[in-house]
């Protein structure tokens, strides 16, 4: 008798996939020729010299007890600048992100007065987030290093403007993208929006949003290089310093404090996950 042979596995959506890709590919290829994308250049003869003599200098790190004092300290800056920074900026999304969040509207259960009202609150909500996340970091630190002065206080307020405007954006589209059942049963059963939020959205939702507040406090602390260059204090100004005085050794030792800060960062989320779940 003869074997039958099981009929061969096709995924129903490989065409869709196809075109996507395609589409995916004509869009990106005039945008990398029009950024000037061309990595054929790193490995031309003269600057792969120029790129093997820039790091070498970065080796050995550097280990001089002064200098390792004025890295803890710029180091501790760093930290205290982005984890207020980060604190500010949850003061300011968060609420916005209570406003803006239409799982938590009452008005959208059905029809009623204050339908109106309530989407212009919300589009207003969602504007002043626009508003502060358009404006880089950077131009916040040259802003505010005017006017306070050189030191952490201006990277202070320029991450709580720039990432108050990301987190609360982030925090309605994760809040919006959970399971919202439970939020609007409350809120049909006459509970407040609040309660909402806390009963309805929050379970399902904490392990994401802590997740990625606390990569946002990673990229504070990266952002912290950049403002450094103008001033704003950290491990950022004492790079700007290392660099302008061609000292790859005092580089490659900050370098390395970076890389131990983000993977404290790393295990910070994955212990508070695992804590949510």
């Amino acid at each position: 008798m003869p074997q039958r042979t099981a009929p061969a596995l096709r995924d129903p959506l490989a065409r869709r996939r196809l075109v996507w890709l395609l589409a995916a590919f004509v869009i990106a290829w005039p945008m990398l020729q029009l950024s000037g994308f061309a990595p054929s250049a790193l490995f031309a003869p003269g600057n792969l010299q120029v790129i093997g003599g820039f790091l070498a200098g970065f080796l050995p790190p550097e280990t001089a007890p002064d200098f390792l004092a004025m890295l803890a300290k710029a180091t501790l800056e760093t930290l205290a600048m982005a984890t207020a920074g980060t604190a500010l900026a949850f003061v300011i999304g968060a609420p916005l992100a209570f406003v803006t969040t239409r799982a938590l509207s009452v008005s959208r259960i059905g029809p009623g007065p204050g339908r109106a009202q309530a989407g212009m609150v919300r589009q207003a909500g969602r504007s002043v987030l626009m508003v502060l996340r358009a404006v880089p970091e950077i131009v916040w630190a040259l802003v505010f290093v005017r006017a306070l002065g050189l030191g952490p206080a201006a990277g202070v307020l320029a991450l709580a403007i720039t990432y108050g405007g990301m987190l609360g954006k982030v925090y309605a589209e994760v809040l919006e993208s959970t399971d919202t059942r439970p939020a609007r049963a409350l809120l049909e059963s006459g509970s407040g929006r609040f309660a909402a939020l806390v009963y309805g959205l929050l379970p399902n939702s904490a392990q994401e949003l802590i997740s990625y507040t606390v990569y946002r406090w990673e990229c504070a602390v990266r952002a912290s290089v950049v403002m450094g260059f103008v001033g704003a204090g950290g491990l950022g100004q004492l790079m700007d310093q290392s660099m302008k005085m061609l000292n790859g050794g005092e580089a490659s030792s900050i370098l390395l404090v970076f890389l131990v800060l983000v993977l404290l960062a790393d295990a910070l989320s994955n212990a508070l996950r695992r804590l949510l779940a």
